[in-house]
């Protein structure tokens, strides 16, 4: 199959069954330079499916670079109207949003962490930017994240490969993870049956707590919140429209009770974030709070990370993994959490999603805190899967059950 075939064939996957547009309804597509390909692609089925406009935001990792090393920390302070009034209009609209994530694991070399953070919660900090996050984190409208390979990258995972071969590669690891074969949407399909049947058993065990030791030195319990629920695969809009956020996708996940995740976790894979990559890294809870953390490479990432908001040392998702996860198997490190992050069990520091909850999305965030879940500006995943990863499960009249056994689930 030509490579325009194969792309026609992810943008078909994305536009059906990543967002399932619907007729009359725009599109934002978010892409660096290198992803133009996929982005005119998906462009192009988008409108075939009946979107009323579709709009891509082009964007490059070295042009945010360059802004960041030699704008004044006043001018980064900054957030102009425009971009937030920006998203506000498509949101208005009901857009539904797509990103291509393709990382360049050196862009952020030699930029100041701090110049890095301080544009962040500027960002954050903004009125406007609340509505924005909760769009997407409540489900209000269809929204997928995807993935196309840039030669920075591609070496970065292949790093003894010839370089004219390192592309390519890359590019068959991420078709071949994201199931995109002679008939991808069939495939899709069959996976997020799959998933919901995983998704339902967790549900119908109902468990208040999870216990997690490796040889690692893991060993810590997470409380799940009262009427939690396990998602997996697909999920549905706020109008009840079917889309898949993540392209690939192995993870069933819920929602921690915030104050109830106690003990020491260390992270399995380094997690690349802010341009930089972090590396055998570590975080220690007490009632819900990272009290103690450390990492061999960029600290001050890490720091960054549990430091940037009053909810940003909570966990805010518990997501499960198989380690024969088809991620897992490939024996590949991408060093793009979108990938990585389902080859493994994870967690994720920072906000929660209400869909976890039954009635979540329709409670204001008074009440999704008071249930017990967690709010922040940020979502950060980081990976706790292993081979040897045993999670025993609790119920709430104390009976057990053992989950994982090995890095894989027991049923």
């Amino acid at each position: 199959m030509k490579k325009e075939e194969v792309i026609e064939k992810l943008a078909e996957l994305i536009v059906k069954k990543g967002v399932n547009i619907q007729k009359g309804q725009p599109l934002n597509v978010s892409s660096n330079l290198e992803s133009a390909p996929l982005a005119i692609a998906i462009t192009k089925e988008a409108y075939k499916a009946g979107a009323s406009w579709v709009h891509v935001d082009f964007d490059d990792a070295y042009i945010s670079k360059y802004g960041l090393m030699y704008q004044s920390e006043e001018q980064l302070k900054k957030v102009p109207e425009w971009i937030m009034d920006k998203y506000l209009y498509g949101i208005r609209e009901g857009v539904a949003m797509v990103s291509i994530a393709s990382p360049k694991p050196n862009a952020m070399v030699g930029v100041d962490p701090k110049k890095i953070q301080m544009q962040q919660m500027a960002m954050q900090s903004h009125p406007k930017f609340a509505e924005i996050m909760d769009y997407s984190m409540s489900n209000k409208g269809q929204w997928c994240v995807c993935s196309y390979p840039n030669f920075e990258w591609a070496k970065k995972v292949f790093p003894n490969l010839p370089e004219e071969e390192v592309f390519d590669k890359l590019f068959d690891a991420i078709l071949k993870t994201s199931r995109v074969d002679n008939d991808p949407i069939k495939a899709w399909e069959k996976h997020n049956a799959n998933m919901a049947k995983r998704s339902k058993i967790m549900n119908e065990f109902n468990f208040k707590s999870l216990h997690y030791k490796n040889s690692l030195g893991t060993d810590f319990t997470i409380e799940l919140i009262p009427n939690h629920i396990w998602s997996g695969g697909s999920e549905n809009s706020a109008k009840g429209i079917e889309f898949n956020p993540n392209i690939p996708t192995e993870e069933v996940f819920t929602a921690p009770n915030k104050y109830g995740v106690n003990g020491k976790v260390v992270a399995t894979k380094p997690l690349f974030t802010q341009g930089k990559l972090v590396e055998d890294f570590w975080f220690e809870f007490k009632d819900g709070k990272v009290v103690n953390y450390g990492a061999k490479k960029e600290q001050a990432v890490l720091k960054n990370i549990v430091e940037n908001d009053p909810g940003s040392c909570y966990l805010g998702e518990v997501a499960l993994v198989p380690f024969d996860s088809p991620i897992q198997q490939s024996g590949i490190l991408f060093y793009n959490t979108l990938f990585d992050e389902n080859a493994s069990c994870h967690l994720a520091l920072g906000m929660a999603y209400p869909s976890c909850l039954k009635g979540g999305t329709e409670m204001s965030f008074e009440q999704q805190e008071k249930a017990g879940l967690n709010h922040a500006k940020t979502h950060v995943d980081f990976m706790v899967g292993s081979k040897d990863l045993e999670i025993i499960g609790t119920k709430f009249d104390g009976t057990t059950v053992q989950v994982f056994k090995n890095g894989n689930f027991t049923f």
